[in-house]
């Protein structure tokens, strides 16, 4: 960390000042590398990390730098494609806390190139748990720290050789000022009793599973449950598939080969010759013209396909809550009930009421409650259904309450007031 962003943050300055910076290098090379690996060791403290990916520009999702910093050390940024494989530091600090911002952005990127993390401390999460309004990086530096953090290379093409000295003092910026938003959010949640609540959350990032494969991928075509017809569907499906097989060989994100508009153009038209594809004025994007022949051998194996897909997937996500007084008022009773003491809870712990219990769980346990409408009974379904422990101690009992007071008629009611 430079010295003037050492002294803003330690003297706690009233007022956002970017911090000046000295130029970066980036390390590319085999030994430059084991000498950073060997550096980082004789640090002291947790691992301030992050890492930069080319997301809307590549189809791949891997990092395309990877920043590290740590008390003692400094900051050192890495270029993963360069370097390849990153062993060597995994076992340097697999056992020291990282800390990342909005962790389970890059930790699938991170895990690809060897490092896997066993003690997490997540700032965004953090500052959710401690009740802060905002909790976006740059936010929660200038609001904990005072130094205002530029973000405006936040969606750059990280995947660019050379990468510009100003991408890369952001990069480095965004690192080194981890490890005292780490001390600065440790203490806010330590002095409201949050201290548990947030291991429990970093740690359940860490076991979860992110790696979010479908079993019809092709369905993530936007507005695919527009079109009508088995064929069409199918031309459908295998346009998607021929793009993403083309984004793969050239590394590109799929949308800006051709759009998920031009795709869905194409299968609802039916084009009946390459001519008429192409004379589409729907059908656009930089590969649209010179892949033409990609596109129509798609088309022609989706009409030629006998594996036609269903219009409908089968799901077990239930209906949407505006829909439930119609298709269950039983259950839309509970969960309007349920919500409107979560929010209650949600006030008093200053924790947003999406972090207190994750909605969808509050959902299926509003639509098929336990069979025995108590804190017990409420507790087992949600830990079946995933919710850590301080979730259910928070919530239980409340939704078990909200139940039983939403079953009761109003004759009920008057009975028990009498």
């Amino acid at each position: 960390m430079s010295s003037a962003t050492e002294s803003a943050a330690s003297e706690g300055e009233s007022h956002a000042t970017q911090a000046p910076h000295d130029p970066v290098l980036v390390i590319d090379g085999r030994d430059d590398y084991l000498a950073a690996v060997e550096a980082i060791a004789q640090g002291h403290g947790p691992i301030g990390i992050d890492a930069e990916r080319a997301s809307g520009y590549r189809y791949s999702q891997r990092a395309y730098l990877i920043q590290i910093f740590r008390r003692g050390a400094g900051t050192f940024l890495f270029d993963p494609p360069a370097i390849g494989d990153f062993t060597e530091l995994n076992d340097v600090i697999a056992d020291e806390e990282w800390i990342l911002h909005a962790a389970t952005q890059d930790l699938t990127c991170l895990r690809e190139v060897g490092l896997h993390p066993t003690r997490l401390f997540d700032t965004e999460l953090g500052a959710r748990l401690a009740g802060l309004p905002r909790v976006g990086l740059g936010t929660v530096v200038e609001h904990l720290l005072g130094i205002h953090l530029a973000k405006e290379h936040s969606s750059a093409d990280w995947s660019t050789r050379p990468l510009p000295q100003a991408w890369l003092v952001y990069a480095a910026l965004d690192v080194e000022l981890l490890v005292d938003l780490r001390e600065a959010l440790g203490e806010l949640l330590d002095s409201a009793d949050k201290h548990d609540i947030a291991q429990q959350e970093f740690d359940s990032v860490l076991a979860r599973d992110l790696s979010n494969v479908r079993a019809e991928p092709w369905r993530r075509l936007s507005g695919v449950h527009s079109i009508r017809g088995g064929k069409n569907l199918a031309i459908a499906r295998e346009l998607w598939l021929a793009r993403d097989a083309y984004a793969q060989e050239v590394d590109t994100a799929p949308g800006r080969l051709v759009p998920d508009s031009a795709l869905l153009a194409a299968a609802r038209f039916l084009p009946e010759s390459k001519r008429q594809l192409s004379a589409m004025k729907e059908f656009s994007g930089r590969a649209s013209r010179t892949q033409i022949d990609r596109w129509w051998d798609a088309i022609q194996a989706g009409l030629a396909s006998t594996d036609i897909p269903a219009s409908r997937v089968a799901s077990d996500a239930l209906p949407p809550p505006r829909v439930w007084s119609d298709k269950n008022p039983e259950a839309d009773l509970r969960l309007k009930a349920a919500r409107a003491l979560m929010a209650v809870h949600s006030e008093e712990l200053s924790i947003p009421i999406e972090n207190l219990l994750t909605p969808d769980y509050l959902r299926r346990v509003s639509w098929t409650p336990p069979a025995e409408i108590t804190a017990e009974g409420v507790s087992e379904a949600l830990q079946a259904l995933g919710a850590r422990q301080w979730q259910i101690d928070v919530s239980a009992q409340s939704i078990a309450e909200a139940f039983v007071e939403a079953s009761q008629t109003p004759e009920d009611s008057d009975d028990t007031e009498s």
